[in-house]
């Protein structure tokens, strides 16, 4: 991959400076391919990219692999194969690829087993009368023709979900304290 800081070294040696392409290979440490691909072009950045990387030798192994290492993931830490191990077993079932491209497969694998997100779900459970949930309000309200703020207490029990509410003219401790009681 060329830069734009390389391809604008390369055109400055050989436009201003006037430098043969042989001593820009010798001074930046490219080949002379790559010299003569900036000069002739007028693109600032070259990049190679592969869209798909072929594994003619791992593609009909793939789904053993995965096998092998998703039971190898389930195992204990103490029971669990190393990468050098699951090769030599995809090897004895005529595996005829090289020990690279298992370990390879293994990390992006892993990577992408990491990336997935394990549904979870924690049941909450509470006996009667353990837990509750406490909390204050504020509504505005017609009393007698006058419009006032009261608090309302909201008392929320977790075992039944039962919804206890009652309101006061103010926030005080001994309100909190009723309100509980």
């Amino acid at each position: 991959m060329l830069v734009v800081e390389t391809v604008a070294k390369i055109r400055r040696a050989y436009f201003v400076q006037h430098k043969p392409i042989k001593q820009i290979c010798r001074e930046l440490k490219l080949s002379r391919k790559v010299v003569r691909k900036v000069i002739r072009s007028e693109a600032t950045a070259f990049r190679y990219t592969r869209s798909v990387q072929p594994a003619p030798k791992l593609g009909p192994w793939r789904d053993e692999l995965d096998r092998m290492l998703a039971a190898n993931t389930g195992k204990p830490a103490r029971e669990r194969l190393t990468l050098t191990r699951i090769f030599e077993a995809l090897r004895g079932l005529g595996y005829e690829g090289g020990y690279d491209a298992v370990r390879r497969y293994a990390k992006t694998w892993k990577r992408q087993q990491a990336s997935v997100t394990a549904p979870a779900f924690v049941p909450l459970a509470f006996a009667p009368g353990e837990a509750y949930q406490f909390d204050w309000s504020h509504e505005i309200v017609l009393i007698a023709g006058v419009t006032t703020t009261i608090k309302v207490a909201h008392v929320r029990l977790c075992h039944s979900r039962m919804l206890f509410v009652r309101a006061y003219p103010r926030e005080s401790q001994e309100m909190v304290f009723d309100a509980h009681d």
